[in-house]
This record gives C-alpha cells, structure tokens and sequence, in this order.
C-alpha cells in the first residue's frame, strides 16, 4: 500500500505541476474492447481461458509543449478477469454465497472464472509526432491506473457442473494498480478533432483476489485494449 500511495502522490503531483503552466488541454472519450486473462505464481493454478470486456471512459490530454502531454481520465472497465484452473481442491471463494449442489472446497479440475467491474483512473505521458498530412502516430507511456472494484461476479465449473453469474464481491480485493503502453495513430477530421486508434497492454500488477487459511498466492490480471475514440 505504500508503494500504491507514493505513485499515486508523484503522479498528482505532476498533473497538478502541468495544469499550474500555461498548457494545451484536449477533452475526449473512448469506447475500448479489451480481452484479459489472468495468472498466479501457484504452480497449482493456471490461467485456462480469456475475456472479452469494454473500457468506457473520458480522457483529457494536457499538453506542455506541441507533442507531449500528461494524461489523465476516468472510465470503467467491465468484465475484466480471466479463468484460472485448479489442479488441486481449492477452498477459494467461501467468503460468498455458492450454490447448493455444488460441492466445496471445490475439487481437482475447477475452473474459476472471474468477471469484475472496475471504476479507473489512468495517468501517464503521450508523445506524438508532427502531423503527416492528416495522420500523427503517437506513443503512451508509461500510463498508471488506479482501480476501485464496483463489482464481482464469477462462474465455477467442473465436472457436468457449471454455475454463474455468482456475487464473488467478497473475493476481490477493493484496489489495484496497474502499468501499461500503447500506441496508435491519430486521424484529424476537422481542426481541432480527431479520431483515435490504437492498441495498448495492461497488467494489474498488485494482488487480485483474496487469499485463505494463510495462502500466499498471487493472482495478476493483464489485458490487451482495442483503443477507439475521439479527441477534440
């Protein structure tokens, strides 16, 4: 939590420091298919399965000279996660209401699939370059974003066993924060407007999910975004 605090303090306190000079500011919003998986450093559980997910949100782009900017914004992202396999019995998920039928601890060869909602706000640095005709090309990073959960669901499956659609709120942990990079290209339509496309990575890179009975596992969430928008 004290590495969480000391970049979230650095980057305020950068965005502040460009806000305060005399900058260029952009306002815009994005519409962004991601497709995430998870990971553990548990030999014992392996990532067995992708999801498919959106990133809605506004951005602004502070610019302190013609090509670099500060970024910031605000967003959700909807059914990030991933479906992780168990090879061994896991008593993961008792914290929530499962259903009946369904036996737990749950058994060797249960997939868990985690389904979250978070509410994000990335910063970073953009660099782009002089236009080229109608065409800049741009990079971003690094860019850091702040999660705060707004929702969890989950599926668990094994054997002719399937449920879904399950409250796994208690399951994951309320913060996290991620890294990421990115590029694309800029088309302008009009002065002062432009569509944008590109294409970034992102890794949760701080605990996802909660452990038990002194289990010291470590579930990371990593993404690729689709990134759709228009700035003006």
């Amino acid at each position: 939590m004290k590495k969480i605090a000391t970049i979230i303090s650095f980057l305020a306190l950068v965005s502040s420091a460009a806000i305060a000079q005399e900058t260029d500011l952009r306002l815009g919003f994005q519409v962004s298919p991601t497709f995430s998986w998870m990971t553990t450093d548990d030999p014992n559980i392996g990532n067995n399965g992708t999801n498919l997910g959106l990133k809605l949100g506004a951005r602004g782009e502070v610019f302190f000279r013609e090509n670099y900017a500060f970024l910031i914004g605000l967003g959700f992202s909807f059914n990030s996660g991933g479906q992780l396999l168990h090879s061994q019995f896991t008593n993961a998920w008792q914290r929530s209401s499962i259903p009946n039928g369904v036996i737990t601890p749950f058994p060797a060869g249960t997939d868990l699939r985690y389904k979250i909602q978070y509410v994000e706000i990335p910063f970073g640095l953009k660099f782009r370059t002089n236009e080229i005709g109608y065409l800049r090309y741009y990079a971003e990073l690094p860019v850091m974003t702040l999660g705060f959960k707004s929702q969890a669901r989950g599926q668990v499956k094994y054997a002719s066993i399937k449920e879904d659609n399950i409250d796994i709120k208690k399951e994951v942990i309320p913060l996290s924060l991620s890294w990421g990079i990115g590029g694309g290209i800029e088309y302008s339509v009009s002065e002062g407007t432009s569509l944008i496309g590109g294409v970034s990575y992102q890794r949760i890179f701080t605990d996802v999910s909660k452990n038990y009975d002194g289990a010291d596992s470590k579930a990371v969430i990593s993404s690729i975004i689709l990134h759709l928008g228009v700035m003006f």
